[in-house]
């Protein structure tokens, strides 16, 4: 009897935002990474009646959902007809309610060796801010807050 392996589990981290757009941006400059484009696949629900014009925004010069923006990494497959990334992606979804308390999850960035200060300047520039520089025996690094306080680290 043979036994085949299961297939990994595709995965997407889901990041609540009182604005996605602007967290999108954030994120796909901070990691260099691509907002999806998923104007085509809007402009076919609208025109099928599948999705209301109030459901989506002008973002970048083309439509684009309220409430739902992915940033993608630019090498990862996508699908060409919805503009969805296949590998990679962090997804931004519009919730009512601020932050609260401290995240249970966060992104790690590791910009490469002797790279940590300048890249948090860059990230600086693009609205973070630092919240802390860790020193300790296991490592060093910078614990910063994206423009609506999530945390994350550059090491």
């Amino acid at each position: 009897m043979t036994t085949t392996a299961p297939a990994p589990v595709h995965f997407k981290i889901v990041i609540d935002a009182a604005d996605p757009h602007t967290q999108a941006d954030f994120w796909a400059a901070a990691l260099h990474y691509e907002v999806e484009d998923n104007a085509a696949l809007i402009e076919q629900l609208l025109a099928a009646g599948a999705l209301p014009g109030a459901a989506t925004v002008e973002f970048h010069g083309r439509p684009a959902f309220r409430d739902l923006v992915a940033v993608r990494h630019p090498q990862d497959p996508y699908d060409p007809h919805s503009g969805t990334g296949l590998g990679r992606r962090l997804l931004f979804q519009r919730v009512p309610k601020p932050k609260s308390g401290k995240n249970r999850l966060h992104l790690d960035l590791h910009p490469g060796e002797g790279r940590r200060a300048d890249e948090v300047e860059r990230l600086k520039g693009l609205g973070a801010s630092v919240l802390r520089e860790v020193k300790e025996p296991s490592g060093q690094w910078v614990v910063m807050a994206d423009p609506e306080g999530n945390e994350f680290c550059v090491h």
